[in-house]
């Protein structure tokens, strides 16, 4: 994707498909390869909702949360990253099915075919969701979506790297019959249309919450109140839930709680996605063999003894939640915020098509998106290791940008002053003339950052004296009786 030739009109004119609003004879195609990516397509117009929707918000006087936005944001990095780079291979067992053992030979031009996947798709992704909280195993990777401790649209693009590959499976019956080119788009459909209920500006939606899933009803999945836990698995449409069960409308009276019946206590996206290690925690806990397995397959409220989804009695009922959200200074967040867009300029590369990511280039720039986001996981966190960290992650990313001309030398200015803020207790002129500058036979030019660094030192030296004398002023009690 080339960045500066992109067509924001061309972009906004998908804006449709985010209600599933599309035509059906120019949605339709003979072989799969021909299927576009209508992913990529909804991401601007969907952030352009997000923006809007944050607008209302503040006009309600609801405070913006930046550490909570960005983990959805870098959920969504994570897996548009894993899902770009395997390029639908998930696909391949689906087509090999349906050109191997399939029943019937539906017309891949008919709107009836059309019709028939999309029904077919959503109530498959009834029971792919359904699973996902009833069994323990695909629980681990589904609750990175649930983690966050609000509720708007940016917690739709909360998704696990590894979840759309263990529900797969579930998808496979429909192989007997419908062809491939048509799921792949519907599956597409199905998942975009479920970005925008994510939200607490709409409200009641009349006729409609009748039959389709609409952000009241999934107010009440996201809630982690007990009336709230195991509803409204429904992707599109939410009858599914009215015939098998599972249907909760959302109680006036009693205010939602939203995110994981435990906090986990953390904005590390890279520490919520492995669930997993807790997981196997409890099953090396449990007694006996088969406990230890049924742990596995069996929901994550069960216990030895318990049916196999728990008891309601045993379960917590969350009424009342102080939200995780630790202090960060403004300019720790204008860090943060620097360094999340160079991500996602280099993140929107890999959605250019001639680009080829199995260059060592390519591996080593999503490398350290990853870890670039996991770093900003861990300054929100306010861990003790977060500073150092990220200083060696632009170390490393300078000399190997240096070594494979890679990098313009004001992105590289970038990089030195940003990280030389972030880690500003450090003597970074040792650092850069110890560290950095002996590697010139290794024939890296990085003398304009020692340069760089030249100039910005007295800054960091004024930072730092300020900082001292506010701290020993707070110290200071003033008697204020008079002597």
């Amino acid at each position: 994707m080339n960045i500066s030739n992109i067509d924001l009109l061309d972009q906004l004119k998908h804006t449709g498909k985010l209600w599933y609003l599309v035509d059906p004879y120019e949605t339709v195609f003979e072989f799969p390869h021909q299927v576009p990516d209508y992913q990529q397509q909804v991401w601007l117009p969907f952030l352009v909702l997000i923006i809007l929707e944050q607008i209302i918000l503040l006009s309600k006087k609801k405070r913006f949360r930046l550490n909570d936005q960005v983990t959805s944001l870098s959920h969504w990095i994570f897996y548009e990253t894993g899902r770009i780079f395997f390029r639908g291979a998930e696909y391949y067992a689906y087509i090999v099915i349906y050109e191997r053992y399939r029943w019937w030979n539906l017309s891949w031009d008919s709107a009836w075919t059309w019709c028939i996947t999309a029904v077919g798709v959503d109530f498959c992704y009834y029971w792919v969701h359904r699973s996902n909280h009833e069994v323990h195993f695909l629980w681990a990777q589904h609750q990175v979506h649930h983690s966050s401790e609000e509720f708007n649209l940016a917690v739709g693009l909360r998704q696990s790297v590894l979840q759309h590959w263990c529900n797969f499976m579930l998808y496979l019956p429909l192989a007997l019959f419908i062809p491939p080119s048509h799921f792949i788009a519907h599956n597409q459909f199905n998942l975009i249309y479920q970005l925008w209920i994510h939200t607490t500006v709409i409200d009641d939606l009349g006729p409609l919450e009748l039959i389709f899933n609409t952000p009241k009803h999934h107010r009440v999945h996201h809630g982690c109140n007990l009336y709230c836990l195991d509803k409204n698995y429904g992707g599109v449409l939410i009858i599914w839930d009215k015939l098998f069960g599972t249907f909760m409308k959302e109680k006036e009276k009693e205010k939602i709680i939203y995110g994981l019946v435990v906090s986990p206590q953390s904005f590390n996206p890279l520490y919520l996605i492995f669930y997993t290690i807790q997981l196997i925690r409890k099953s090396i806990q449990i007694p006996t063999f088969t406990n230890k397995l049924a742990v596995f397959w069996k929901g994550p409220s069960w216990f030895p003894g318990s049916p196999r989804l728990g008891l309601d009695e045993c379960k917590i009922n969350v009424t009342f939640r102080i939200k995780y959200d630790n202090y960060t200074s403004l300019w720790q967040n204008f860090y943060i915020i620097v360094h999340f867009c160079l991500i996602l300029y280099h993140h929107l590369q890999i959605y250019d098509k001639t680009q080829d990511l199995r260059t060592v280039s390519s591996g080593f720039i999503l490398i350290n998106n990853l870890l670039a986001l996991t770093v900003i996981g861990l300054l929100f966190d306010k861990s003790t290791y977060a500073s150092i960290v990220e200083f060696v992650r632009c170390f490393v990313y300078l000399i190997f940008s240096t070594i494979c001309n890679s990098i313009n030398l004001y992105m590289c200015y970038g990089y030195v002053i940003s990280s030389s803020l972030n880690v500003r207790n450090l003597d970074l002129r040792n650092v850069f003339s110890r560290v950095i500058l002996p590697i010139k036979f290794f024939h890296v030019r990085l003398s304009y950052a020692y340069d760089l660094v030249n100039l910005f030192d007295p800054l960091l030296v004024i930072v730092r004296a300020r900082r001292a004398r506010v701290e020993r002023a707070s110290r200071t009690r003033v008697d204020p009786r008079p002597r």
